[in-house]
């Protein structure tokens, strides 16, 4: 396998062999940290490791700014906030058993709760990330933790985490239809809050991002199947920190495809263009996709725009990355991409050809024609719809 293949697939995780990854060293010099011995101030958040599984270790993420994704597209945050806003996050760690109360109660209050905590050891600067999740600075084993006042928990969150009897996946699809947002989900599911009592467990944080986009998106994909199809060749598209989501959308039942376009030069790409697609086409997607926790974030926010409409349709997503994405800050970076290219409004084409000509223009190149299946078998395939 080639550099550029390998950065893709490998985030940071280290595939390479390198000592140290050159995309971890620019993160590095953009960080400004001290050391602490202690903790007082808001936990809007908890983090789960996924390192010796199921002996997991967790707890608080430590900032006095918001962790909510939605919030920093709301204020406009830059790749340089966001950035600067992580490398002062603390991660507080401690081996979890089957209960821990207090990071329990940070999960899964609405609003940040106050906390004292109080560390083993100064904390270190210990950057972690595969590219699903939003990065972590600053790492400590936690000695004493206390929170200070009591959880803002949402009726709808009491309800569902109180119900031992209700499945894990019908939990997250209850929580999500009552209005509460992914992010704060990932906490509860993450904290061991949802599932029946005997399957109730502490769930890695990484785990957990990609199965909420997947389990919430299966569901809305059995919705949106039912529903008849749009009459339109569309194409959607929006930008958020470099990542151009552009989204065709195609008269005919549900099928689904993603391509990503990582340009020369770009965050995991080197010196020449790196393409990688991945669909479902003929049948539901059992195995893990290549193109990692995007392709599922994507996912999510497409059919969060059909299920609205109460339309169906085959579905393109174009994903280019460019080389100002220098920092990788999660899947939820795909997720408001999409939502934000969805609201914007569409591109109403007459034929597919002059779509796929539209969709080159909104990327600037052509590659993405030559990857994936669902174009080649829309056009020479006919379906019920063609007559």
């Amino acid at each position: 396998m080639d550099r550029a293949n390998l950065c893709v697939q490998c985030k940071g995780r280290g595939f390479c062999g390198l000592l140290k990854c050159p995309v971890v060293s620019r993160f590095y010099a953009k960080t400004n940290t001290k050391p602490l011995l202690s903790y007082m101030g808001e936990s809007p958040s908890v983090f789960v490791g996924s390192y010796n599984y199921p002996e997991m270790s967790g707890g608080p993420l430590m900032t006095g700014e918001n962790d909510d994704p939605e919030g920093w597209v709301r204020n406009n945050y830059s790749i340089d906030d966001i950035v600067s806003l992580r490398s002062r996050t603390i991660r507080g760690t401690k081996l979890l058993g089957k209960k821990a109360d207090s990071v329990q109660e940070v999960a899964l209050s609405q609003k940040p709760l106050d906390v004292e905590v109080s560390f083993q050891k100064p904390v270190n600067f210990n950057l972690r990330f595969d590219g699903t999740m939003a990065p972590v600075g600053l790492s400590g084993d936690i000695k004493k933790m206390d929170v200070l006042k009591n959880a803002f928990v949402p009726r709808i969150v009491d309800k569902i985490t109180s119900d031992t009897d209700l499945r894990a996946t019908e939990g997250i699809f209850e929580l999500y239809k009552g209005g509460i947002d992914v992010h704060h989900i990932q906490n509860v599911l993450a904290a061991g809050l949802i599932g029946t009592g005997k399957y109730r467990r502490f769930v890695p944080t990484r785990w957990g991002i990609t199965a909420i986009d997947d389990t919430i998106s299966k569901r809305l994909k059995k919705e949106v199947s039912r529903y008849s199809s749009i009459s339109d060749v569309m194409v959607f598209s929006g930008i958020l920190h470099a990542n151009r989501i552009t989204c065709l959308l195609i008269p005919g039942d549900y099928k689904y495809e993603m391509i990503e376009m990582w340009g020369k030069n770009s965050l995991w790409a080197g010196d020449t263009e790196v393409v990688c697609a991945d669909g479902e086409t003929k049948k539901n997607k059992n195995e893990y996709s290549p193109i990692s926790g995007a392709y599922y974030s994507a996912r999510l926010a497409v059919l969060e725009y059909l299920s609205d409409i109460r339309r169906c349709a085959r579905i393109i997503v174009v994903r280019q990355v460019t080389g100002e994405y220098w920092a990788p800050l999660g899947t939820w970076v795909i997720r408001e991409a999409s939502r934000l290219a969805m609201k914007n409004q569409p591109v109403k084409c007459e034929n597919l050809n002059e779509a796929c000509a539209t969709v080159t223009r909104f990327c600037g190149s052509d590659k993405w024609l030559s990857h994936g299946d669902l174009l080649t078998e829309i056009k020479t395939q006919k379906t019920l719809f063609d007559f």
